[in-house]
């Protein structure tokens, strides 16, 4: 026994010495110690490269720590770091030692800096290389004008580290200010305080006065500018969008006063929205203050704003109250998917609700046989376990599909009225403050459940939370409005014409039910009569186009591959692009025509998208 206790103890030193030499804290995927020392404001003073594709500047960061701490952890990846000052005061600087610790393939670098007794400030000067993961520049070709380059960063989920050094963790929140020099004739807006005119000498400065995650560090620059919704929400886009965004974003006023009338004010002073070029590989970052979204949501009908009231959720849950680690993700996404569907709700009507819900059914139950399939099952859990392993494994339909239902289930339980009051004061309690499972777990049994004898065991918490696959008591209800389309399906297999069908006043919803619907077994000839009738192939909704050409693959309908290879090359939303790309290479349907595809797409596409389809395709340059 006494050897046994021996072991422990020597596991336990060793154990530390590890976490010392590696500078891991609670986050698998941060070298941040973060109850050692951690930032608390950061200034950011930064050059953009068009030319080299780099930024190039100093970040200064004031710190807090621990009594007797003697060094600080940041994460980096990928960055060239020239020097590194510390002071007490953020001007007498004086050099500090400084170490690289061994690079890892998913975290990238640490970055250990000594301080000294009196250190307040750290200074870094840095370069980013290309190729920086979060960075994309594109040339003019690939804008919506064409007339100027454009930049976008893309830092969730650990990619901040890749633009500047930083403690890249969702649970150590700063303050941030910022000078960005780009070049004339160029506007940049971060997710800060922004300008909504040109500068005519290409250098902004920026304020963030609420504490943000590294994820939610945002720049854009590129020929665009402003138009305004209301007086505190408006829409960034290049001159040929700009119109048509402002249009299809009208209802983001009411979607705001709908939102605050539900969880409580909104707690980010403006809410914006910029239109990225097509390569943007999300259909929506919720950066504070100003979404990134891609033109893929630009239906010309608003059919597709469900998005934009998803990236609006998120400043509540997600960026109000943050997910502790990347374990912890579902508490972002699941909890933001329901809120974007109470918001459509109230804007759009029950009916609608109910078939985003059901949309969602579909995605869930698309994608858990898949991790099944391919030895995933335990990535089918909501409280996931992502260590040693790319935290984008986790953005899937579990977090974001299983998570709303988990919540909805939670609303039918307790009743409306019950369930919004224990949010509004988890919003209100947690404000710029992270959360993870556990504590979330202790927080819903005794705020919520403990108040309903045995309900916990009744809808089965520790299954849905802590246990693979899909519980059979989700609340799933089917539509009504899609209960017809499924019909319309059937009588046009039983025989009926296609002109005869009443689609006049479907949404996009209806129809994106409508070819999920359609048999397994249908041939390329029929594909051919509802192309006839409906122009599938050509339609300009890049939902619609995206699930049709997913079944022209599996129904051998070729002639609609020409508009499907011209859809991958100018869009880079990796929602479409791993689906249209997998389906081609399943069974060895079209392996050539995707490598063909993909050959020409890829330079279009931003580094996340590329990561994901080059490890589908197993991609090799020649």
């Amino acid at each position: 026994m006494r050897r046994i206790f021996i072991y422990i103890f020597l596991f336990l030193i060793l154990s530390c010495e590890e976490r010392n030499q590696m500078g891991k804290g609670n986050d698998p995927h941060s070298f941040a110690v973060a109850d050692v020392a951690w930032i608390k404001h950061m200034n950011l003073d930064i050059a953009v490269d068009f030319e080299e594709e780099k930024i190039k500047g100093r970040v200064i960061y004031e710190v807090e720590r621990k009594e007797g701490a003697s060094e600080i952890w940041l994460d980096t990846k990928d960055l060239t770091i020239q020097g590194v000052q510390i002071s007490s005061d953020g001007r007498q600087a004086q050099p500090t030692p400084f170490e690289l610790g061994n690079e890892d393939q998913y975290l990238g670098q640490s970055l250990k800096i000594q301080l000294e007794a009196n250190t307040r400030f750290i200074h870094v000067d840095y370069e980013t290389n290309p190729g920086a993961e979060a960075l994309q520049f594109l040339p003019k070709e690939l804008t919506a004008d064409k007339k100027a380059p454009f930049l976008l960063t893309q830092s969730q989920a650990i990619l901040a580290r890749s633009w500047v050094p930083i403690q890249d963790s969702p649970a150590l929140r700063f303050t941030y200010s910022a000078k960005v020099k780009v070049p004339a004739g160029l506007m940049a807006v971060m997710s800060a305080s922004n300008p909504q005119a040109l500068s005519e000498t290409g250098e902004y400065e920026f304020q963030m006065e609420q504490p943000i995650p590294g994820y939610l560090l945002a720049l854009a620059v590129g020929d665009f500018s402003f138009k305004a919704l209301s007086e505190n929400a408006g829409v960034y886009a290049e001159a040929s969008v700009l119109d048509a965004a402002a249009e299809e974003f009208s209802e983001l006023p009411e979607m705001i006063q709908i939102a605050e009338a539900m969880y409580g004010s909104y707690e980010w002073d403006r809410y914006d929205v910029i239109v990225l070029p097509p390569s943007f590989p999300f259909g929506g970052m919720e950066n504070p203050r100003i979404t990134f979204v891609t033109p893929t949501v630009l239906a010309g009908d608003k059919s597709l704003v469900s998005l934009l009231a998803h990236e609006l959720a998120h400043s509540w849950s997600g960026n109000l109250v943050t997910n502790a680690t990347w374990n912890d993700f579902w508490l972002n996404e699941g909890f933001t998917t329901y809120f974007e569907n109470r918001i459509m709700e109230e804007l759009k009507g029950k009916d609608y609700a109910t078939m985003l819900a059901q949309l969602s059914f579909q995605s869930l139950s698309d994608e858990y046989p898949a991790m099944v399939k391919n030895g995933l099952e335990m990535d089918s859990r909501l409280a996931i376990d992502l260590s040693r392993r790319n935290p984008d494994d986790g953005m899937t339909s579990i977090a974001y599909d299983k998570g709303f239902f988990f919540l909805k289930l939670l609303e039918e339980s307790v009743g409306r009225e019950a369930f919004d009051s224990f949010l509004r004061k988890y919003f209100s309690d947690f404000a710029f403050k992270t959360m993870d499972t556990e504590t979330f777990v202790a927080l819903l049994n005794e705020r919520l459940l403990d108040n309903y004898p045995d309900l916990a065991q009744k809808i089965r918490l520790q299954e849905w939370i802590y246990e693979p696959g899909i519980p059979d008591n989700i609340p799933f209800k089917a539509s009504e409005r899609f209960v017809k389309v499924g019909e319309a399906v059937n009588s046009w297999i039983a025989g009926v014409q296609l002109d005869s069908l009443k689609t006049e006043s479907w949404t996009t919803h209806e129809w994106l039910h409508f070819i999920r619907t359609l048999p397994a077994s249908i041939s390329s000839e029929q594909m051919a009569q509802l192309d006839a009738a409906f122009s599938l192939s050509q339609s300009k909704n890049s939902e619609i186009q995206a699930l049709w050409y997913k079944r022209s693959v599996e129904a051998d309908y070729e002639a609609a591959y020409p508009y499907m290879k011209k859809f991958l090359i100018e869009v880079g939303r990796r929602k479409f692009l791993l689906p249209l790309y997998r389906s081609m290479i399943e069974e060895g349907r079209e392996t050539e025509l995707a490598q063909e595809i993909y050959s020409e797409a890829r330079a279009n596409y931003h580094p996340i998208s590329v990561g994901s389809v080059d490890q589908l395709l197993k991609w090799t340059e020649n």
